[in-house]
């Protein structure tokens, strides 16, 4: 399972040649920077339950390849011990009608413990669409924190004395 969102270095895009948002131009600036805080924590959130995916995967894998059950404790600490690049971000606040975020997979039919090989596969299949589609709203999460961020540098840019703003909050 692979993230086409970020660059083969595994870094998040920058932002560059800001350009001003007709869909952010009527936010004041504080609603601006809460709404990319939200925007924040959404990614965070789903960028956690896409690892919990992939440790799935792995641990579902490991189990079909081992003589005895490695679902255990001390195997799902090896597995979840990568925890990402561990950047904090911040739940939607608006989106744009005319661009929806898909919506999110039911993660609960994800844990079903299979019994044999057939139960393995289709746990598989169920993991697999849970990721596509955590992937895609992350893109969009992505694609609205590159706009809100752009839109930022453009105000900064404008006036540069409302980034001091931040200093006194």
């Amino acid at each position: 399972m692979s993230d086409d969102s970020l660059p083969p270095s595994g870094q998040r895009r920058t932002v560059t040649d800001a350009v001003a948002s007709p869909h952010l131009a009527d936010v004041s600036l504080p609603e601006l920077r809460a709404y990319r805080e939200k925007l924040r924590a959404e990614e965070e959130r789903i960028s956690y339950w896409r690892r919990l995916i992939h440790a799935r995967v792995d641990l579902l894998r490991a189990d079909a390849l081992a003589d005895s059950p490695v679902l255990d404790v001390d195997a799902l600490g090896r597995v979840l011990g990568d925890t990402g690049r561990g950047q904090v971000r911040a739940a939607l606040h608006r989106v744009r009608a005319a661009d929806p975020l898909p919506d999110l997979p039911d993660l609960e039919a994800v844990w079903v413990m299979p019994t044999d090989a057939a139960g393995t596969e289709e746990a598989f299949e169920r993991l697999g669409a849970a990721e596509k589609t955590l992937t895609s709203y992350r893109r969009g999460l992505h694609d609205r924190i590159d706009e809100a961020t752009a839109e930022l540098i453009v105000r900064y840019q404008q006036d540069p004395s409302r980034a001091l703003e931040l200093l006194t909050q």
